[in-house]
């Protein structure tokens, strides 16, 4: 039976038919780790992925995550912002970089994503991808977070060089509740 299409589900299904074993992965927002250990598992033991949240809390659900599955090795974290994410890797290694946007799920809800540090690391990140990388984006933004930052990021999105690289962003249009959206950032 097919998994029931959430914005999730279908990013990591764009994801799995470009990340190889032995790449180079991003996790921008760690979160509780799950992004994390699927792109550890996109990549192999060969790969690498770098994951970054700026809250311990984030962090150490991450490592606990990443232990039990067996996928720490591939792996490193760090506290810091996504902002930072250039620092870290070189021009052009990249074959992929996540985001999810939004807060910590069972976290506090003050301590989210903001526009500023988002499109500034999505920047960053457009200089790290390489001739076949793509960035992700799940953009939460119902309830208390996120319209601000959802509507500054689809305006940066809007933006961005179009001979260099492709953005599509995708919504469940017919879904309540504010359903996140799906962007997708591909170079040319």
């Amino acid at each position: 039976m097919a998994q029931k299409l959430n914005t999730l589900i279908y990013i990591q299904h764009l994801l799995a038919s470009q990340v190889s074993a032995g790449s180079l992965c991003i996790d921008a927002t760690c979160g509780r780790g799950h992004d994390t250990a699927f792109l550890a598992q996109l990549v192999g033991e060969k790969g690498r992925v770098l994951a970054f949240d700026v809250q311990r809390e984030a962090i150490e659900s991450t490592r606990k995550l990443l232990s039990e599955r067996h996928l720490l090795e591939q792996v490193q974290l760090y506290e810091d912002s996504h902002i930072h994410l250039a620092q870290y890797a070189k021009e052009r290694s990249v074959s992929a970089i996540m985001f999810n946007l939004g807060y910590l799920p069972g976290g506090d809800h003050q301590l989210a994503t903001k526009a500023e540090t988002t499109i500034a690391a999505i920047k960053a990140g457009l200089t790290l991808l390489n001739d076949e990388g793509i960035m992700t984006l799940c953009i939460y933004h119902g309830g208390d977070s996120g319209f601000t930052e959802r509507n500054d990021v689809l305006a940066f999105l809007r933006e961005i060089d179009n001979q260099s690289y492709t953005v599509l962003v995708t919504e469940f249009y017919n879904r309540p509740n504010y359903p996140p959206l799906a962007a997708v950032i591909t170079r040319n």
